[in-house]
Formats: structure tokens, sequence, C-alpha cells
């Protein structure tokens, strides 16, 4: 007999979703140049040297022996760390981050490549598409395992919780098990047995002769 194949699971049809991937790239890339060149224009700015697209997109400013060049290199970094948040954000899973930290600096080299009409060819360049890469995969992965490993907070509030006990009950395991039912059993109306609440009535003294 043929093996049954195994149903897929809820919800991966649509995180596989072409569609939605494509998106999640372009929102990626879009974000990823947008911090380069708000980090960019600034350091720009502030050194006082003249503002253009060669600073963004092209691989032969970002060179090892001038100043501009290891600024270039150092927001560069900056953007890998900020797009950490969105890769938190949009991505949500630690397995997918590798792929979309990959593909958004495979575009970059396209784009750069287009630009300039020419295949990057400075190692400092190289290197530094590296260590971009690098640095967004490992935060961007360890970011994402923190938020799936957090715990999930359900509804309800306790009254009493264990370690609330007084301490007088800490060396007696079963009279804090039952101080601890008794107190979360108060709200609703249960004594310590869960039987209901108790009342004490007077008794009638039994007259003689009766």
């Amino acid at each position: 007999m043929p093996r049954r194949r195994r149903p897929a699971r809820p919800g991966a049809l649509a995180d596989l979703a072409p569609l939605r991937i494509l998106t999640q790239i372009i929102i990626l890339q879009t974000l990823y140049y947008v911090c380069a060149a708000a980090l960019i224009l600034f350091t720009t700015l502030v050194a006082g040297q003249p503002v253009s697209l060669d600073l963004l997109f092209s691989w032969q400013s970002v060179r090892g022996d001038v100043t501009t060049g290891w600024t270039l290199a150092l927001c560069w970094m900056m953007d890998s760390l900020i797009c950490v948040i969105f890769l938190l954000l949009f991505i949500a899973r630690s397995k997918l981050v590798p792929d979309f930290a990959v593909t958004i600096h495979f575009i970059n080299l396209i784009v750069t490549s287009l630009y300039t009409r020419a295949v990057p060819t400075q190692m400092f360049w190289w290197g530094l598409q590296v260590a971009s890469a690098g640095l967004m995969t490992f935060l961007g992965v360890w970011a994402c395992q923190w938020r799936e490993l957090k715990p999930i907070a359900f509804g309800g509030k306790g009254k009493a919780r264990a370690e609330d006990v007084p301490n007088k009950h800490a060396r007696d395991p079963g009279t804090l098990e039952e101080e601890v039912g008794f107190i979360r059993g108060s709200n609703r109306g249960a004594g310590r047995d869960g039987a209901g609440s108790y009342e004490m009535v007077g008794m009638v003294p039994k007259e003689e002769g009766t």
C-alpha cells in the first residue's frame, strides 16, 4: 500500500505563499534602502560633503583607503542593525531570517552592479556585505527565537500563588498545598474539602423527660 502523505501543517501554505514572500522582500528591501539613505544623508550633511546617489548605490564609494569609505561602511552596518527590527516585525520566524537576509544583500548586489554597470571588485565592499549579512542573520535569528520562546500569558487572575503562602508552611508540603487550594477555591465559595462554605449553628440543649 502506498504511504499516506502527512497533512500540511496549519498555516504552512500561507507562510510559503509566493505573493506573501514577494511582498515581504519588497517591504524589507525598501526599508533597507530608506534607512541607509537616511543614515548616509545625515552623516554627509554633518561632514559637509556633497550628496549624491553614488554614496548609496555605487560600490566604488565604499573604499578602505579613505575616510568616506569607512563612514559609509559604518552607515551600512548600522542599517543592518536597524533591519533586524524589521525582520522581527515582518518575518518573526527564526528559520526564515537567513534566507531574507541573504536575499536583501543579493538584491543589493544586483542594484549596485546595474547602477555602476560593473560587478563590484573592491574587496572592502565584499567584506562589508559579508559582515552586514552575518550581523543581520545572527541578531535576526536571536531576536526571533527570543520571541518564539517567550511564554504565552493566558487570561485569568490568581488570587494567590504558592510563594504567597506564609513562610510558616514552607517545611510542610501537605499544609502548603492545602492552604493554596483553600485560597484558590475561596473565590468560588468552596471550603478546604471543596464541599462548600460552612456556618457554625448553636446547638439547642435537649429537655429532660422528652
